[in-house]
């Protein structure tokens, strides 16, 4: 598939950067987009490309292309894959296809099993996703305020929660801890949602200076709901990272909090899967969180033609 005139134009500004700092090992860096808050780099595939992929924490797989990109590759079959929502219910089935190699920001993976599966269209063309599972062995680092990715070898150091936090990741993707008022509760950390999103069962708990008021309509592989957006009367803290009385999503569908693009955009964030860290630098004040200013779209949304489903992060 041919590349836009804006991709061209991120063709020239993506060349990669491998450098040696003090006789450590490489540091590898690339230019990131940041659209909407979601991030989006240039990624070969099979030595051809450059193609613009989401890096999405909130994938549990390799990755995901579309349909044409395996078509234009010719990338051979390897089974199939089941696709579930966060409720567990329901699914779909997916083709898997072999990618040799895939390089970003100058980092070779090979051996790749990823999902073809249509992506959505709002934030310009892509055509692919790449999943937290494939950065296993290195230090991710999503430098929203500078547009950098950054992989390199190494590990985080606890520093007793103040920018160093653990995470667990039980189905792919990172899950931590996010406190509002004196309630501590799980959320995905995840690059390819939108806003914070909240289970109504938690919100229940919570007090608000506004609303909640329906926001809009969502609908995953196994259910159909209701969203609404409220003001939190308390802050929300993860880390030193403050959200000065947001504005929140809620919704109730899902078990877990969602920490998606909205708020993740003002951090630079580090995940260590090996050692389950992540490091995460603020702006160092609050930061003002309003209405998601996007349409709200779940995972793995059908679309209205029968039987093809949008695979989007929950936000």
């Amino acid at each position: 598939m041919p590349l836009t005139t804006r991709n061209a134009t991120l063709c020239a500004m993506v060349l990669a950067a491998s450098v040696s700092l003090h006789g450590q090992e490489a540091v590898h860096t690339s230019s990131m987009e940041v659209t909407h808050g979601r991030p989006y780099v240039m990624v070969m595939v099979n030595g051809r490309g450059p193609f613009r992929f989401i890096l999405d924490t909130g994938t549990g797989g390799q990755a995901i292309i579309t349909s044409g990109l395996a078509e234009e590759l010719d990338l051979p079959e390897e089974g199939e894959a089941r696709l579930n929502d966060p409720t567990g219910l329901g699914g779909h089935i997916a083709p898997l296809v072999q990618v040799d190699s895939l390089s970003v920001g100058g980092v070779e993976f090979t051996d790749v099993k990823a999902i073809v599966h249509k992506l959505p269209s709002g934030d310009g063309m892509s055509m692919g996703m790449l999943g937290f599972p494939l950065f296993r062995d290195y230090l991710l680092t999503l430098d929203y305020p500078n547009g950098r990715l950054t992989l390199a070898k190494g590990a985080l150091e606890p520093d007793g929660e103040k920018n160093v936090l653990p995470f667990r990741m039980p189905d792919g993707v990172p899950i931590a801890s996010l406190v509002i008022d004196r309630l501590r509760i799980d959320a995905q950390i995840d690059s390819g949602g939108a806003g914070l999103s909240l289970p109504e069962q938690i919100a229940s708990r919570l007090k608000f200076s506004s609303g909640p008021e329906l926001f809009g309509n969502a609908e995953s592989l196994s259910t159909r709901f209701e969203i609404k957006v409220g003001k939190l009367t308390s802050n929300v803290r993860m880390g030193d990272y403050t959200l000065d009385l947001p504005w929140v999503e809620i919704n109730s569908a899902f078990p877990l909090a969602n920490f998606g693009a909205c708020p993740m955009q003002y951090l630079t964030i580090t995940f260590d899967q090996r050692n389950l860290l992540m490091r995460v630098v603020g702006p160092g004040k609050p930061v003002k969180l309003g209405i998601t200013p996007v349409p709200v779209r779940m995972t793995n949304t059908p679309l209205a033609a029968p039987a093809d489903v949008a695979l989007v992060p929950v936000g």
